[in-house]
């Protein structure tokens, strides 16, 4: 069986990292590591990781030597990789049991080494499991097929989904930047001519915070986006205007469901 190396980056989520870590242990695919970055908490996450440590073999922890942000966190995970599959789940989502299994699948049955699914959204005061988890009907839907063109209008990934093939694709990280390092280094990966292929069945379990509102944290990512596109991107002042009405528009819509 492929080996799936999980990335989760955690920060002060000792309320929420119990029930993401086992949705990542009772996946139906059991050979997989996950590779938790803790980025210096102070709520005892490190020591509900240590724990799950001593109890399961795959998990692997490590305390980052300075606060350096998600995507850091992420990329210190990924350097330690060493699984077929990069996956990635933060510390307050969820997957549900055969996520793994299924998107390994389906990866396989279409040669795609970039690969993503639907997702369930969930109330901040969720307190169920994953193998508990009721379907409720709020379904953020994958795209069958997203090429570079189209991830530039709108960023099609859910991060909790996204799995990358490394035997394909090599040990890719995150362009170091303060947000939105996931949608980045999704557009490097399809820039360097890998489409990313979508599966439809909803397999993970996305924490909805009061802070996702458009109001808030939505409208607070546009300035981020605008850098990526002209900076990252390299994107014309009428193209970026164009991918950035495109990601509010899929901001409004996603915080509807």
């Amino acid at each position: 069986m492929p080996l799936v190396s999980v990335v989760m980056p955690v920060h002060n989520s000792v309320v929420t990292l119990g029930a993401a870590v086992r949705s990542v242990l009772t996946q139906t695919h059991s050979d997989l590591e996950l590779l938790a970055t803790d980025d210096q908490s102070s709520d005892g996450s490190m020591d509900l990781l240590r724990e799950f440590a001593r109890q399961d073999e795959r998990v692997l922890p490590k305390r980052a030597a300075e606060r350096g942000g998600a995507g850091r966190a992420r990329n210190l995970a990924i350097e330690r990789a060493r699984g077929d599959y990069v996956a990635f789940l933060d510390s307050d989502d969820m997957w549900l049991p055969e996520k793994a299994e299924r998107q390994i699948a389906f990866a396989q049955a279409g040669s795609a080494p970039l690969t993503f699914t639907s997702y369930f959204k969930m109330d901040a005061d969720h307190k169920g499991e994953s193998t508990d988890f009721t379907p409720n009907g709020r379904v953020v839907r994958a795209r069958e097929h997203v090429d570079y063109g189209a991830m530039l209008v709108r960023d099609h990934i859910g991060a909790l989904t996204a799995m990358y093939d490394r035997n394909v694709l090599g040990t890719r990280l995150m362009p170091e930047m303060r947000k939105r390092q996931d949608y980045a280094l999704w557009l490097s990966i399809m820039r360097d001519g890998a489409d990313a292929r979508g599966l439809t069945e909803p397999l993970a379990v996305y924490r909805a915070h009061q802070a996702d509102s458009l109001s808030s944290n939505k409208l607070s990512l546009v300035p981020y986006n605008w850098d990526l596109y002209r900076r990252h991107e390299g994107l014309s002042v009428p193209r970026a205007t164009r991918a950035l009405a495109g990601a509010v528009w899929q901001s409004v819509r996603n915080s509807r469901i």
